[in-house]
């Protein structure tokens, strides 16, 4: 516990540091995120703020990680493979929010660039993985614990991206996504506690230090946005550490409002290709909330509570 507290607080102290000089490096070298046509129209006056925070707090949670790892003697494999998850893909936001920043336009990689990279980190994870002997096995529900490596796999991989995706995809509004990242992460750190993970409990705790000093600059009105940087990152950690806790299913309910918003997105697609009507106003869905006339902060706290509420039904009935 004593561990994980001083990552948290590493993690904490260096994301605050930085994060204030990044903002005044970005208002001076005049970089900001270019907000798309598509959206809410009153986004328009969030055009020119400072975005790729999630850097920041992605590099502390990371150094703080392997410090305390270090020093407690608690370095092995699955402290690699969250790292790898949480930079691999946190490496692909950059990317992607710096083309975003070069060209001046809310286009980054292209689509099947960003799908190849996502699947690159989650191969590596994989192999990673095999070499440390882990137990490819997999729930199904009404089905049992099923041993088939190639049905793992596969679900790994789509466990991986699409939650890095849909972490992605939350981060619409100010302060949203990190509110949701901060009680999913502190689920699994509390679960990785009950069941003496040590090396999770650090990671998740570290991630929350550097949530917690970013939500000081990225609440509303936000001084600074995560980017890709952050939400890509954010979502393929949360997914490697629900599979390394044996407990990838815990995802759908603790990262329940992050599900949501990907669903939103499939059916309004689907939904129009098929019909040529939309189900709703606009997605992701928080923006449909919006044009309903909510303010982003009630939307920020009703999301909140919907995650909190999935996270503490999720501990009651399986915790």
């Amino acid at each position: 516990m004593q561990a994980s507290l001083i990552a948290f607080t590493i993690s904490l102290v260096l994301s605050a540091l930085f994060l204030p000089w990044l903002i005044m490096w970005m208002h001076s070298h005049d970089e900001g995120q270019q907000i798309r046509d598509e959206g809410p129209k009153w986004h328009e006056k969030k055009s020119g703020t400072p975005t790729m925070g999630g850097t920041v707090f992605v590099l502390a949670a990371a150094v703080a990680t392997v410090a305390v790892c270090a020093f407690k003697g608690m370095i092995n494999n699955t402290v690699w493979i969250l790292l790898i998850a949480l930079l691999g893909y946190g490496i692909i936001g950059f990317l992607d929010d710096g083309l975003k920043l070069f060209f001046k336009r809310n286009l980054g990689l292209r689509a099947w660039q960003k799908m190849a990279l996502q699947l690159l980190v989650a191969a590596l994870i994989v192999i990673l993985a095999a070499n440390d002997h882990f137990d490819f096995a997999l729930y199904i529900p009404f089905a049992g614990v099923v041993h088939n490596i190639v049905l793992f796999v596969l679900f790994e991989v789509f466990w991986l991206v699409g939650f890095s995706n849909a972490v992605n995809l939350s981060d619409g509004l100010d302060g949203l996504a990190t509110g949701l990242s901060f009680i999913a992460y502190g689920t699994y750190a509390w679960l990785a506690m009950k069941s003496q993970n040590y090396q999770v409990m650090v990671f998740c705790m570290a991630v929350m230090g550097g949530l917690i000093a970013f939500f000081m600059f990225n609440h509303k009105p936000a001084k600074i946005f995560m980017g890709d940087a952050g939400s890509l990152a954010l979502g393929g950690g949360l997914a490697a550490v629900s599979l390394f806790l044996g407990r990838p299913w815990s995802l759908l309910l603790i990262g329940i409002v992050f599900v949501c918003e990907t669903a939103s997105v499939i059916l309004q697609v689907i939904s129009f290709q098929t019909t040529g009507k939309r189900i709703f106003k606009m997605t992701p869905i928080h923006h449909h909330f919006e044009m309903l006339g909510w303010s982003e902060w009630k939307v920020d706290i009703v999301f909140w509570l919907v995650g909190l509420a999935g996270s503490v039904c999720y501990l009651l009935i399986w915790g």
